[in-house]
């Protein structure tokens, strides 16, 4: 055991919240923008494209996050891609989170009022006018909570990273406990970090969905 904890040791441990931050909105930013694409593929009358949809959901679904970070960094190295650790997380949270928004806003979609869809029809509108200018803002409203409370599970799923040697918040605790051996201390501070950059995110989706739950009476 080096010394105590000093200082320095929180300065590393604070620094490293903007990594969990930026690896946090890369991810979100870009599996948002996946996710739309899938959830427009989910919703497609055109059947197949519905189905490959359904399948890459269930596929990503149902492979730890874990195993899509081994993938991406390990697996790309075999065919001679050295990929930086932030590019591969980053990749595999974008994939994981393209497949759980995509299906988060397939279904406040489908639970948009069927009249909605008549009316626009009655208005000759075509169906991507009927999404882009009467469903989605609607829906919107309705996926908002639960697309807040899917970015908190994501911020806390960058700690995953780690394993890769990607340094976030949960890999600098554990560079610092590797030094000290203080893992109390250590990983408690890690623990707190993660809670103020989660708990009013949380408390600002179950706002969203109370004030949702109280107009829908």
């Amino acid at each position: 055991m080096s010394g105590g904890f000093t200082t320095s040791h929180l300065i590393y441990l604070v620094q490293s919240i903007g990594w969990t931050l930026a690896l946090s909105a890369l991810a979100f930013v870009l599996g948002g923008i996946g996710g739309f694409g899938v959830m427009l593929a989910r919703i497609s009358t055109r059947t197949w494209l519905a189905r490959v949809a359904l399948v890459y959901i269930e596929a990503i679904q149902g492979i730890p996050l874990l195993i899509l970070l081994f993938i991406v960094y390990f697996g790309l190295s075999v065919y001679g891609y050295q990929v930086p650790a932030l590019v591969a997380a980053g990749m595999a949270l974008m994939v994981y989170s393209s497949a759980y928004l995509g299906d988060i806003w397939r279904g406040c979609i489908e639970a948009m009022p069927k009249p909605q869809w008549e009316a626009s029809e009655c208005l000759s509108l075509s169906r991507w006018q009927t999404l882009r200018l009467v469903i989605i803002p609607q829906a919107m409203r309705l996926a908002l909570p639960p697309t807040v409370g899917f970015l908190v599970q994501l911020i806390k799923m960058t700690s995953l990273a780690s394993v890769i040697g990607f340094i976030e918040l949960t890999r600098a605790g554990q560079i610092i406990n590797n030094s000290i051996f203080q893992p109390f201390l250590i990983f408690g501070l890690v623990g707190a970090f993660y809670f103020v950059l989660c708990y009013p995110l949380s408390r600002w989706s179950q706002s969203m969905e109370n004030k949702l739950n109280v107009s829908n009476r």
